[in-house]
């Protein structure tokens, strides 16, 4: 039998109560299944609704393999080293409401329409195999989706931390994303046993409702045939703290020739659990246990940072990637990714070096890297504009 979330009051003027068929918090494979519960919700101003769920009832504990887990409340040790948090922090859009209680994790309902607005129910919060296939096998210029990515080299990796710049690009389609993030990865596509942690921003419009950047996990190990999601649509990530809602709305977001707001993200394998913790500005959020995982159970081989643009119709897409402006524009135009470590063996943060790029259409979105002595460290220019003269 299915488990009924049983949801707890937003401390809010504008959280309400009833008692009716929640047909549009879905969850798992099957996305349609009705739930029957008393809601106690907050409404966004951005209109999402935010359930806060009890932390021991959330979605997580519906995987085979962590039935009988015990939740890791927290990390047993950050990683040591140079920690760099925004100076100019981002927050989400339902904050502005209210928090959830604690002992419950705020999670954003999937409305009906989210998965109306599907191509594929089956498919919905999923990537799709086919698209990602040539790009983990590093020659993606003739797949659907289109990168700008700085990699590390193959070796022994146990995390990483980036702070990742903000902004909000225009799709040329809500069936269009464009996307910002990190990926620690292990294992190989060909063999079907690819494992990936991804974390990062995206504008997702079919997905969310709306071209605002928010919030996103993502997991596999089995190269996206059958396992992962994003955020909490299916077991998996187990979320701990209260504050921030995966898949939430992510401001201010940075202009061009204007303020510049981004987001610290780190991602790394706690050394006494053998957990891979996600920390978000700073705040600790939950972390994919190790026994999920087959090539990341242990370590990763190699870990990549960028910008990813899917269109949805074939040939060239004007969906912008990151500002929508090329690297060469540099800093306040050009969108960035800098303070880029890696976590060693011995928990220790340090720059990462010896990065390669992967931009096989360099005239629709582009990649440069460098390094600076001052808290930039190793740090990244990508993006672009898309389908434009040089890029018909």
């Amino acid at each position: 039998m299915e488990r009924v979330h049983d949801f707890m009051r937003v401390r809010s003027k504008n959280a309400t109560s009833s008692l009716k068929p929640n047909q549009s918090h879905f969850r798992g494979k099957n996305p349609t299944k009705q739930y029957f519960s008393l809601l106690l919700i907050q409404q966004s101003p951005d209109g999402d609704i935010i359930d806060c769920v009890p932390i021991s009832k959330q979605p997580a504990f519906d995987h085979p393999l962590l039935k009988n887990h015990t939740i890791q409340m927290q990390p047993s040790r950050h990683p040591y080293g140079d920690s760099k948090i925004a100076s100019h922090p981002v927050t989400q859009t339902w904050q502005q409401n209210g928090k959830c209680p604690e002992n419950t994790i705020p999670i954003r309902r999937t409305k009906e329409e989210d998965v109306l607005r599907a191509s594929s129910v089956n498919w919905y919060g999923k990537k799709t195999p086919e698209d990602l296939q040539k790009f983990h096998l590093k020659a993606s210029a003739n797949s659907g989706h289109q990168y700008a990515v700085a990699s590390s080299a193959t070796g022994n990796y146990y995390g990483t931390e980036a702070n990742i710049n903000l902004w909000k690009p225009m799709t040329e389609s809500p069936q269009d994303f464009s996307l910002t993030q990190l990926w620690v990865v292990a294992g190989f596509y060909s063999t079907n046993d690819l494992n990936t942690i991804e974390t990062g921003w995206q504008v997702y419009q079919s997905f969310y409702g709306d071209n605002n950047p928010r919030l996103f996990i993502y997991w596999t190990r089995d190269a996206y045939k059958s396992t992962g999601c994003y955020n909490l649509r299916c077991p998996g990530f187990v979320q701990t703290n209260n504050q921030i809602a995966i898949g939430g709305a992510l401001s201010p977001q940075s202009a061009y020739g204007g303020s510049q707001y981004e987001v610290c993200f780190l991602v790394w394998k706690d050394p006494g659990s053998g957990n891979w913790w996600l920390q978000v500005g700073g705040i600790d959020l939950g972390y994919w246990p190790s026994s999920i995982f087959t090539r990341l159970a242990n370590r990763a081989s190699y870990i990549q940072w960028g910008g990813e643009v899917a269109p949805s119709e074939n040939g060239q897409t004007s969906t912008q990637m990151g500002s929508g402006h090329f690297p060469s524009e540099g800093f306040g135009k050009a969108s960035y990714i800098r303070n880029i470590q890696t976590v060693d063996s011995s928990n220790s943060l340090s720059s990462a070096n010896g990065l390669s790029l992967i931009n096989p259409t360099p005239n629709c979105y582009n990649v440069q890297t460098g390094t600076s002595s001052n808290d930039w460290g190793t740090y990244m220019f990508y993006g672009g504009p898309g389908r434009n003269s040089n890029c018909p």
